[in-house]
């Protein structure tokens, strides 16, 4: 291959890893007589000259995936472009399961670990001795690099779009009032909402079963009701259907805002619900991206909150 390309071996080696000082037109040139011989790079080979894996490790929590699987392809899709594969191992809750894996990881010399999750509360750290990420799932340790959602943005634009509509009656209604997203969500909506807030805020679990119950609830308290918005698509697309039975249109009686851009739970409701997209792709290739800068040497630290996006459709503006 390096005689097909005219260089020598030492300079075919670099240019296929990505290392030393080469000219574009070199590492070019070595990688088209690579494809032309059908050459594939020896990845053992290839680790012990670098003393690197080029693998990395995700730890979730997340059983169904719902939260991990899109950050692990938007992190594969950064990684991919070091050549990096992912090990997804998932340890159900379990501290004793997560430290089973991260040893396992270490002794596979893992370059480094994403760790992620269901919940947006802050966990305690990982000591691991290869660089550690944390996605949607923060870190306790300030000095950790963790990228979370802008929750409380998110959940502020959600309140807006509906007072933007001309509504002025607006509830919010949550998962429990233990769990940091329903918090957060839930204080950036009152505020927002102001002196149109119909509250309080309920509470209770995230599934359509509580968004059903809320909706006789809201209008037993609320009768001129005419928005809400919820934490979850789950408990959004329940309440559309407690709304709908007791004779109340969605959205020309009261329009109604999901949370997370489920789109399995937000397309299949009647209407598909307007709801606050977290960007979780976007995140997963960005935690990559950190991972990769940390991996080689330059690691950064703190908490940065990536944007969410409003998805505006028919549960507020009819079609």
């Amino acid at each position: 291959m390096a005689a097909l390309a005219g260089v020598s071996a030492g300079t075919a080696s670099k240019a296929l890893n990505g290392t030393g000082q080469l000219r574009t037109e070199t590492r070019d040139r070595v990688r088209r007589a690579a494809e032309q011989l059908g050459f594939t790079p020896d990845p053992v080979g290839r680790s012990l000259s670098s003393g690197r894996s080029y693998t990395v490790g995700l730890i979730t929590t997340d059983s169904f995936g719902r939260f991990s699987i899109p950050i692990m392809l938007g992190a594969e899709d950064a990684l991919g472009a070091g050549e990096m594969s992912v090990l997804l191992c998932d340890s159900r809750d379990d501290p004793l399961r997560e430290q089973h894996y991260l040893r396992a990881l270490q002794a596979r010399r893992v370059d480094g670990i994403i760790v992620t999750g269901r919940r947006t509360d802050p966990r305690p750290p990982l000591a691991a001795n290869v660089p550690v990420l944390y996605a949607f799932t923060p870190s306790q340790d300030p000095q950790d690099t963790s990228l979370v959602p802008d929750q409380a943005t998110g959940a502020a634009e959600a309140v807006q779009h509906v007072l933007d509509l001309g509504r002025r009656r607006v509830a919010h209604v949550t998962g429990p009032g233990d769990h940091h997203a329903a918090q957060v969500r839930a204080q950036a909506a009152a505020s927002t909402a102001g002196e149109t807030f119909a509250g309080p805020v309920l509470h209770g679990d995230w599934t359509e079963r509580w968004g059903r119950l809320a909706a006789d609830l809201l209008l037993r308290r609320h009768p001129d009701l005419d928005a809400v918005t919820c934490g979850s698509d789950q408990i959004a697309r329940g309440l559309c259907d407690g709304l709908r039975d007791a004779g109340r249109r969605v959205p020309q009686d009261v329009a109604v805002v999901g949370f997370d851009d489920w789109d399995v739970i937000a397309l299949a409701s009647r209407p598909p619900l307007t709801t606050v997209n977290l960007g979780l792709g976007a995140l997963g290739r960005r935690a990559g991206e950190l991972l990769l800068r940390a991996v080689g040497g330059d690691p950064s630290a703190g908490t940065t909150a990536l944007p969410t996006r409003l998805v505006v459709r028919e549960s507020t503006v009819p079609a």
